[in-house]
């Protein structure tokens, strides 16, 4: 099997790089814009001459509060996005239980990395290990500073040398090819939405229960009442168009093509120089993938093969299986299987 293509990936993932850092931010200041907008659509209505009620947007108004909210969005996504750039390798290492490895803890697998590097004239990324029975192994990072590969201990465990060769390989040739950068960049901005839609549950949360925690001083219980429902129909505003932001962003990690893992899988051939064998590691991985404790989907994202467990029923699974970056494990194998 022949690799070919890997600078035409390299290049287009740093341009999706590009967008995605570019698209996420104007969908955050897209939502804080709205919200401002309905803000002042509804709180700004009269009675026209047959009692009805009449809403109107306050443009003036709108650009005002956007303008003087804009600095203060774009320094939180700043802040959240140095943070995470400087420390994605721990988050995924706690969010994942892993460790370092070093050539005197684990020889086998360090001398297959390093062998494996040298045949593709790369640095040597980190290699970790996650003491898991269950089948998985993939790679992180942003730079030469946090390129990580991890394995579990279980997959250490069933596969042979040529099979763990092919798939130490697939995930060298994420990291060759800028992968792991495109998908950490992704996982970065998904997880603000996340935060921001958590927060926003938890204020709903307790209005409903504790009335927000304060009352007005010499306010009566209608105004105290009404109050409160004006700041609930807010923050449902809220909640709905962070859930239509958080659509968007699945729509463009929908544009994170899932031909990666093909490329991926037919790079991992050409380094280990047997496609029959990553194929075989696929099919054994595919009987007991993802990890132990690991829930978050935004994180799995990051695995060779995408866990089941992970996918939700009914209609929410046939739009996880439409914006999964992950093809069809049985697609992978029959194509590997063709060289």
């Amino acid at each position: 099997m022949k690799y070919v293509g890997m600078y035409t990936q390299i290049s287009r993932n740093n341009r999706m790089t590009f967008l995605l850092l570019l698209m996420f931010p104007l969908i955050i200041l897209g939502v804080v814009w709205a919200f401002i907008a309905l803000l002042s659509y509804f709180g700004n209505g009269y009675y026209d001459q047959y009692g009805n009620v009449v809403h109107q947007m306050d443009a003036e108004v709108v650009k005002y509060y956007f303008l003087h909210a804009l600095p203060w969005v774009a320094g939180g996504v700043a802040i959240w996005f140095i943070i995470a750039y400087l420390f994605n390798t721990s988050m995924v290492r706690a969010a994942t239980g892993a460790h370092s490895v070093t050539r005197k803890e684990n020889p086998r697998l360090y001398n297959i990395v390093e062998n494996l590097c040298m045949t593709a004239g790369m640095d040597m990324p980190q290699i970790n290990m996650v003491n898991d029975p269950q089948l998985n192994a993939f790679a992180s990072g942003i730079d030469k500073k946090s390129y990580t590969v991890t394995v579990t201990s279980g997959l250490m465990d069933l596969l042979n040398d040529e099979e763990l060769a092919g798939v130490i390989g697939h995930e060298l040739t994420h990291i060759r090819n800028h992968d792991t950068r495109l998908l950490i960049t992704s996982i970065i901005f998904v997880g603000i939405i996340s935060t921001v839609m958590s927060v926003i549950v938890q204020m709903m949360y307790n209005l409903m229960w504790f009335g927000g925690g304060s009352r007005r001083l010499g306010g009566s219980d209608d105004d105290n009442r009404n109050s409160g429902v004006a700041m609930i129909v807010v923050l449902i505003i809220g909640y709905a168009l962070c859930a239509i932001a958080y659509l968007f962003t699945a729509l463009t990690r929908f544009a994170i093509s899932r031909k990666r893992e093909y490329m991926a899988d037919a790079g991992g051939a050409e380094l280990c120089g047997n496609p029959l064998a990553l194929a075989s590691a696929l099919r054994k991985i595919s009987s007991a993938p993802g990890l132990q404790g690991v829930t978050r989907d935004d994180v799995a994202q990051l695995f060779i093969i995408h866990p089941q467990h992970l996918t939700r029923g009914g209609a929410l699974n046939f739009l996880s299986s439409l914006f999964s970056t992950h093809p069809d494990t049985r697609k992978r194998i029959e194509i590997l299987e063709q060289f």
